[in-house]
């Protein structure tokens, strides 16, 4: 059903390549983002991967213990805000739930399976249009700094080749002809797994650029505009409020990220999306020659360290603190120190940017793409850690839903419908 008019809640760059694919494939599209411009939050300084083989839930077997030990580290890459919050009681108590080796099986071919899909559809997009985001096509080396660490991804590469992912591990010599950069590591270095299908990019830039190629093909841009309520009629949307203004279309898609769950309660939607603090720091390249080529992660600190063009973008730790947005210093300490670590030369510390954004998180790892119980409302939500890597393939979904084009990827155990008694 072409023609359809769709109105997008949220420009982040889910919501743009939502609001682009919609566009492409043949409808009136109006995007509202209550911020002066897109890609502001979320989308503004994460780590710059594109890593489908790094998809895979948070929730897993063990760990609660991992979790304990980790709010115990200095710094560990997990930390809580204490604070009287119920929305997080609930999600922690599905999030444990979801601590099992079915769910975590279940979760991570969900997330593969769409994240892979997103990386085929941007490289589509990439080849058709020429958009530049200081791409990169290296790969993303899991760097291991110890030989348990080493053992432990041993078992998770038996997940790997059943879901088709191709992997490779490596010694510390292979690790470090494949990074030359980390030759002047003062960490110690055991080996790593390489994941030469991933990729890099600046997120913000990509939603900048996207959002320009949207305008020029017919997309409506309101910015700086609150979106203040959604309003059902019958088992439809009738009606959006935003900005003191009423709009109307004949689908409505809501990708708000972490402020999705408050919109759609009034609704009558529970939305397990939980806002996950994240934080990154970025420099410029001070030595090419010392700095990576493509993405490294630090398994030791979760941290993401990648290449952007001539920049450095350090980026990871994920905090439960609500919709905090402040930026304590204590919480940057470790990305420096990370990235001191394995790459002392690479970035001018002294021209440092810091960043902080709220990651929009289900229990369960996947994202809630497609439709929801009211009738015209469609939900493209909840990409935690991966709304870059799954921003394309989430947008081409609904635009397939909505306008009644057969998808290519599985899309039924995405929706929010996996979230009813039924299929808990």
């Amino acid at each position: 059903m072409t023609g359809r008019s769709v109105l997008v809640l949220g420009g982040g760059v889910v919501g743009v390549a939502t609001a682009w694919y919609c566009a492409q494939a043949g409808c009136a599209v109006t995007l509202i983002e209550r911020r002066e411009g897109v890609g502001m939050e979320t989308s503004f300084a994460n780590a710059g991967q594109v890593s489908p083989g790094y998809s895979a839930p948070w929730a897993g077997p063990g760990m609660q213990v991992k979790a304990l030990r980790w709010l115990a580290m200095k710094h560990g890459p997990l930390k809580v805000q204490p604070r009287m919050d119920r929305a997080l009681f609930a999600w922690l108590i599905r999030f444990n739930a979801a601590c099992t080796a079915e769910a975590y099986a279940t979760g991570k071919s969900r997330m593969m399976r769409l994240a892979t899909y997103s990386r085929d559809m941007l490289r589509l997009l990439r080849a058709e249009t020429g958009i530049a985001y200081d791409h990169g096509e290296g790969g993303t080396l899991q760097l291991f700094r110890t030989q348990k660490q080493v053992d432990a991804a041993i078992k998770d590469v038996t997940v790997l080749r059943e879901l088709g992912v191709e992997h490779r591990m490596l010694d510390r010599a292979a690790v470090l002809a494949q990074e030359p950069g980390l030759a002047a590591a003062t960490a110690p270095i055991a080996g790593g797994l390489l994941l030469p299908g991933d990729e890099t990019g600046d997120a913000h830039l990509f939603t900048r650029e996207l959002a320009r190629m949207a305008a020029d093909a017919g997309v409506t841009f309101v910015h700086d505009t609150n979106i203040d309520s959604i309003v059902a009629k019958d088992g439809r949307v009738d009606h959006v409020l935003a900005g003191g203004q009423t709009y109307r279309a004949d689908e409505v898609v809501l990708a708000l990220g972490s402020y999705s769950a408050d919109i759609a309660r009034p609704l009558g939607l529970d939305l397990p999306v939980y806002p996950l603090k994240g934080y990154s720091l970025t420099a410029p390249v001070a030595d090419p020659a010392g700095a990576p080529l493509s993405t490294v992660m630090d398994e030791t600190y979760k941290i993401g360290i990648t290449r952007l063009g001539g920049r450095v973008r350090v980026g990871g730790t994920a905090e439960l603190a609500g919709f905090d947005t402040r930026l304590p210093s204590k919480r940057t300490e470790v990305l420096r120190l990370s990235l001191t670590d394995l790459f002392p030369r690479a970035a001018d510390l002294d021209a440092v940017q810091y960043w902080t954004g709220l990651r929009p998180a289900t229990p369960d790892g996947p994202p809630i793409v497609g439709a929801s119980p009211i009738a015209n409302l469609w939900l493209n939500c909840g990409h935690g850690t991966l709304g870059w890597t799954m921003a394309c393939g989430s947008g081409r979904l609904i635009a397939d839903l909505i306008t009644g084009a057969t998808p290519d990827i599985d899309y039924a155990d995405l929706s929010y419908a996996r979230y009813s008694p039924v299929n808990a």
